[in-house]
């Protein structure tokens, strides 16, 4: 977008844009969410900035008015493939409080100067910045959405220390962080579960409307019994992080007003919380843009009808890359059904997790514990043996890959695995990284569902470019469309794992 078509976005306080661009006035020094309420200030008084980081590093605090923290983040990090977009991705999920910008750098295959360069280039800000911003984001939810502890506020957010907590929110917002609480009525937080320092939760998630929750359906269907449970509108799930385990449950509430989309935290390591927000709103897609999608999508004769009827779908992704891979390998050439048997039978190679609760208490299998439990795999013998090399690699860390690749690189990466081809890199992509313009054109789902959706008018291409860059939404309508029942079906090419 160019000037003035965000000038008339804020113009219009149009909120499909709050969180893909920040508005800075130099008249007042604070910066807004494109939404704000407040009057629309002179253009020549405005500056846009990509990042709340670009516009915290040009001396700019936040709105107190519309609270630009609040808002979902941009889905421009998994349409970029470029280094910024890989850079967020890994910032978002912890990267920097964990590894430091050197850390971050040599996962991209880059100096941290030449990172710092680049980032500051493309976004304004540099990595520290950037991190800096997300610590903040945490921060104000935990203050308004909980009654945690202040300390505990602050290391869960990724801070380093109480003085630089205090400091950032007082730069940031403006404000101190009993303030800053005291703006939203505060939740009552349940403290240690366990004497490992978990702690429980609950938090909304923000997310930009309409909101199909069938991607509630592609994760129930799909639910591994004892690590996930699922219904149309909850999923829950036990998972491992950087620092111990964490068991987390999301539901949808149709029938109430704004259509909550709520989590709990069932037990977490304070210092993975913002690695669990970040692949939890990964995992349901909260900061796509629908109407967006959807204005494309429908477009296109094959998918009108199917956007009509649901609207806002989700593109699901994945809390654990290499857990994706495994289960993608698994899925191959077999039904959802078939896939989620075997599945479980691998299942028992996983350990307890130290977070029971909920009916949930194993954890996936960890490749080491994959590549040491080839008598629960069942199947093809190749099949096997390409499931237990891959679990090898990653064990080993010879196979390396995450939300921090690119499609090449991701390709690079598992193309050359015995049994792995391009579906199952495609489909690793679509939900690591989000890709969003991936088609499998060969899955036998996909082609059932373009029988489903046929309404007898010319077809345009066949491979939905007409749909770009939001095919791989394509790909998710197709497969609602081919699960329907009375959809006519050809022996499965590919499952949909």
């Amino acid at each position: 977008m160019d000037f003035w078509q965000r000038y008339r976005a804020i113009d219009a306080r149009d909120t499909r844009f709050d969180g893909q661009f920040f508005t800075a006035v130099r008249t007042t020094g604070i910066y807004c969410r494109p939404s704000c309420p407040a009057r629309t200030p002179k253009a020549s008084n405005v500056t846009f900035y990509e990042t709340s980081a670009a516009a915290h590093e040009a001396g700019y605090r936040a709105c107190k008015r519309c609270l630009p923290e609040a808002v979902p983040g941009t889905p421009a990090w998994n349409v970029r493939q470029d280094i910024a977009g890989r850079a967020m991705r890994l910032i978002n999920d912890g990267v920097v409080n964990r590894d430091g910008v050197a850390g971050l750098a040599a996962r991209l295959g880059y100096s941290p100067r030449q990172l710092n360069r680049i980032l500051g280039q493309e976004l304004g800000a540099g990595p520290l910045s950037l991190a800096r911003a997300a610590r903040a984001q945490t921060a104000r939810t935990l203050l308004v959405s909980t009654s945690m502890k202040l300390a505990d506020v602050a290391f869960a957010a990724g801070f380093s220390s109480i003085r630089q907590f205090n400091e950032t929110i007082a730069e940031v917002f403006d404000m101190t962080p009993t303030a800053l609480r005291q703006t939203s009525p505060g939740r009552t937080v349940r403290h240690p579960v366990n004497g490992g320092g978990a702690t429980a939760l609950t938090l909304d998630l923000p997310y930009r409307p309409p909101f199909d929750p069938g991607v509630f359906s592609f994760l129930a269907v799909r639910a591994i019994p004892g690590i996930e449970e699922g219904t149309p509108t909850s999923y829950a799930r036990t998972l491992r992080l950087p620092h111990g385990d964490a068991r987390f449950r999301v539901e949808y509430d149709d029938g109430a007003r704004e259509r909550p989309l709520t989590l709990t935290i069932g037990a977490v390591d304070l210092r993975d919380l913002p690695a669990l927000l970040s692949r939890v709103r990964r995992l349901f897609d909260l900061d796509a843009d629908p109407e967006a999608i959807d204005g494309t999508l429908a477009a296109d004769s094959r998918l009108a009808g199917s956007v009509a009827a649901a609207p806002g779908m989700r593109l699901p992704g994945a809390v654990d890359p290499q857990e994706l891979l495994v289960r993608a390998m698994v899925g191959q050439q077999i039904t959802v059904a078939a896939a989620r048997t075997a599945l479980t039978q691998l299942s028992a190679a996983g350990s307890p997790t130290s977070a029971p609760g909920d009916g949930l208490d194993r954890l996936f299998p960890a490749p080491a514990e994959i590549a040491a439990a080839g008598h629960l795999l069942r199947g093809p013998r190749r099949r096997t043996e390409s499931l237990l090399h891959a679990a090898s690699a990653m064990a080993t860390g010879h196979l390396d890959f995450g939300y921090g690749d690119d499609l090449p690189s991701l390709t690079a990466a598992l193309l050359p695995l015995p049994g792995v081809g391009p579906w199952t890199v495609g489909y690793a992509a679509m939900r690591v990284l989000g890709a969003p313009d991936i088609f499998l054109a060969n899955d036998a789902a996909v082609r059932n569902g373009i029988r489903a959706l046929d309404n007898g008018t010319s077809a345009p291409s066949p491979d939905f470019r007409e749909a770009s860059p939001w095919r791989s939404y394509a790909t998710m309508h197709l497969w609602r469309a081919a699960a329907r029942p009375g959809t006519p079906t050809t022996i499965p090419a590919k499952g949909t794992p």
